[in-house]
Parts: C-alpha cells; sequence; structure tokens
C-alpha cells in the first residue's frame, strides 16, 4: 500500500488486528508499519552491501518521530548507504550518539510505554534543551547544564522548582541511557538541586467571611440563570417555538454550583472533575474512583470519600442528568458535550461577585486539606484523602494544626 503520507494520516491509523506495511509516496524508500496491536513503526526500505533487501528501524511514530524528521532520516540514511556504509550492522558508537537520537530513538518509546506523563516528558526535553539536542551526549558537560540553568532561570522567569524538575526529567533520561548501555555516562549525575525558596506558596484557603459569600454568589447566580430561562421560554412562547427546560424544576440551573460543592467537599482536582464518568460514582459506598488517566499523584488512581454534602449533590445532579449511562461525563461540557477545557469565564465570575480575590480553582483543594487539619484530623489521614504519594506534599498544611501539636505534648503531664 502507497499512500502520500501525512502526520494526521499516520495519527489515525487504527488497528485491525492486522499488521500493514504503509508505503510513503513522496519517499518511497520509508514505510510506516502498523502492528496488529496499533503499535507504529518507522522502517527503511534498502539493499545490504551484499545485495540482499533489509528493513531498518528508523524508530516510534508518529507523534514521537514526525513524517517530516522520518523522511528525513530516510534520506541521510540511504545516503549514507550510497557511500557503501551498511549502517543496520554497524551500530553508532557511544561517543557519538546525540541527545536527540538517544531521547527520539532509544529513550521515546519506552516511556510513552512505561510513563503515564510519558509524552508530557518528552515535550519538556525536547523545550527545555533544545540546545543541547544536537550536541553528542558525551560533550555535554556539568558546566553547560549548569550555564544552561542560570540562563533558562533568567529569560523564562521560572521559579527554582520548575528548573529542579527539568533537571530530574534529564538525568532520567540520561539514566536510561546508561542502564541500557546506549551511552556510557549521564554528564548530569551529582548536580545539587536548587534551593526552592521562591516556590514556596501560601496555603490559600476560604475565610469564614468569603465562604459566606461565595455560597450568596453561588444562589444568586442560580437565581439569574433560572430567571433567564424563564424570560427566554417566555419569548419562545409569544412566538409559538418549542421551549426549554424549566431550570425551576431541578435542583440546580446549572454545572458551576454542584462542581463547587463536589470540589470544595472532596479535595478533587479540575481534571479529575471534569474527566469525571458517572461509572465511577459509588452511591452505595459513597466513593469516586478516580482512574491513572485523571489522577496526578498516584499511578494506580484512588478512592475520594463522599460526605453528605458531596453525596446529595451528586444524587441531585444525577437525578437532573440527561444521559446517565456509565460512561457518559458527570460534568460535560455545555457547548461540546464533550470534556470541558475549562470553566474559567463562570469561575471568575462567581468570583468577581464574592468579592474574593486571588483564589485559584485549584486552591479549593488547598481549602479541603486546610479544614480537614484545623479540624483535628490527622495528616497522614489527610495525605490519603488527598491522594499524596508522599507525607511531604502534606506536611504544608501541618501549621494549621497548632492546638492539635500541644495537645500532644501536654500528654505527657
Amino acid at each position: 500500500m502507497q499512500v502520500k503520507l501525512t502526520q494526521s494520516y499516520a495519527q489515525s491509523l487504527k488497528p485491525d488486528g492486522k499488521a500493514h506495511w504503509i508505503r510513503d509516496a513522496i519517499e518511497n524508500k520509508l514505510l510506516l508499519y502498523l502492528g496488529k496491536s496499533g503499535k507504529k513503526t518507522w522502517y527503511v526500505d534498502y539493499t545490504r552491501p551484499d545485495g540482499k533487501r533489509d528493513h531498518y528501524r528508523i524508530g516510534p511514530a508518529p507523534d514521537i518521530i514526525t513524517v517530516a524528521i522520518a523522511r528525513d532520516k530516510a534520506r541521510e540514511f540511504l545516503a549514507r548507504c550510497t557511500l557503501g556504509e551498511d549502517i543496520s550492522i554497524k551500530p553508532k558508537p557511544k561517543s557519538s550518539i546525540t541527545l536527540r537520537e538517544l531521547i527520539d530513538d532509544h529513550y521515546a518509546q519506552w516511556v510513552i510505554d512505561n510513563r503515564r506523563t510519558g509524552a508530557g516528558t518528552l515535550a519538556m526535553i525536547r523545550n527545555a534543551f533544545a540546545d543541547f539536542m544536537e550536541q553528542a551526549v558525551t560533550k555535554i558537560t556539568q558546566l553547560q547544564i549548569e550555564q544552561w540553568r542560570v540562563k533558562y532561570r533568567r529569560e523564562e522567569n521560572v521559579k527554582a522548582a520548575t528548573v529542579n524538575r527539568y533537571i530530574t526529567t534529564l538525568k532520567a533520561a540520561l539514566n536510561w541511557g546508561v542502564k541500557h548501555k546506549i551511552i556510557d555516562a549521564n554528564p548530569a549525575i551529582g548536580m545539587d538541586s536548587l534551593s526552592e525558596e521562591d516556590s514556596i506558596r501560601k496555603v490559600r484557603y476560604l475565610s469564614n467571611e468569603e465562604r459566606k459569600r461565595l455560597f450568596t454568589a453561588m444562589d444568586a447566580r442560580e437565581a439569574a440563570v433560572r430567571e433567564e430561562r424563564l424570560r427566554f421560554n417566555k419569548w419562545c412562547t409569544e412566538r409559538n417555538k418549542p421551549l426549554l427546560p424549566d431550570l425551576y424544576k431541578v435542583s440546580f440551573a446549572d454545572y458551576l454550583k454542584p462542581m463547587v460543592l463536589i470540589a470544595l467537599n472532596t479535595g478533587i482536582r479540575r481534571k479529575a472533575l471534569f474527566s469525571l464518568v458517572w461509572e465511577d460514582v459509588d452511591f452505595v459506598h459513597k466513593i469516586l474512583i478516580l482512574r491513572q488517566a485523571s489522577d496526578k499523584t498516584s499511578k494506580e488512581g484512588h478512592f475520594v470519600n463522599l460526605n453528605k454534602i458531596a453525596t446529595e449533590v451528586l444524587e441531585k445532579w444525577h437525578s437532573q442528568s440527561t444521559n446517565t449511562n456509565n460512561a457518559a461525563l458527570v460534568f460535560p461540557s455545555p457547548v461540546t458535550g464533550q470534556v470541558m477545557d475549562n470553566c474559567a469565564s463562570a469561575w471568575e465570575a462567581l468570583l468577581k461577585d464574592a468579592g474574593i480575590k486571588n483564589f485559584r480553582w485549584h486552591d479549593m483543594r488547598h481549602d479541603f486539606a486546610s479544614q480537614l487539619v484545623m479540624k483535628g484530623v490527622d495528616l497522614n489521614t489527610v495525605r490519603e484523602l488527598m491522594g499524596h504519594s508522599d507525607l511531604k506534599m502534606t506536611l504544608r498544611y501541618a501549621h494549621l494544626a497548632p492546638a492539635i501539636k500541644q495537645a500532644a505534648v501536654e500528654m505527657l503531664e
């Protein structure tokens, strides 16, 4: 099969239980292999010096190595073959392997297959360390990485925690290369992390007064949405047009109030809330099941306990939802019906009406943890409820419970 390969075409290919070889109409020695499982790989069809035809593997396709890059690599390989070099049986010396070759030709497929955030990891390395990509790994020095670190912080105006994360990601890729004997040494090994004092953020949670104003603003917004629907239906009636559902007959006017109530009472992340489907809501045991794909901190996902408020909100929302099939989203986008990408406009308008400043959506998660700690819940339990993999992530809330520590030492009296 021969087609003019494009990036969109390569991405659209789906497995059908059979293996397929697709030849590029532009560079006819370039082959895209689609395996039975759906795995896609670039190959070059070439003739060895002994006259036998063979396939040389370029690397994974198409998100890791794009169509354009695959064509360039195929042409480079064929040019070297024309000069009499048989690359397929002559591995490239470790001393000349560039960072791009290590990442694209070796590390990429492994990290995609074995790490939940593999695609993000690759994008981070390629973007942050673009200046090093064409350099031989053996030529990269700690001094160069240190100079990059200073320059990157200054030019990109990023915090120390961000730079540390980038360096850690690079180290992991290089360590993988050493472990698999692709390179001899990791040039970033032994580098100390930067102090992250500039990354320490004050835990933001709602005061009692802010909480009251937020709930008042939510109720006012609900009333305004219902009144707007009432006026619209009156307009439709006068013109003999079909009416929209009466919002006075349901518990919530739209998605915002139930989403905010769930976030405040469970600490669930926004992405997880947007991705939640009805199959993952267990009304019997009063839990939400957060899957791996939407749960940032856990490799396996985790369970979120529902209190009375959260349970009642979900029950009411379930009763008024038009699609409650297992695979249906709990909070679909009102525009597309698919997963929401954000609700920034509605959220910011709500905060403005409530007179609340410097409070992000994610701060509702901090509010959830802070309220638990201030009510005497021990930090390990808070860690489990938040889904933190490490207690260090939960320790940021420890200062909110001085009375608990005082009561602990007084037990010795």
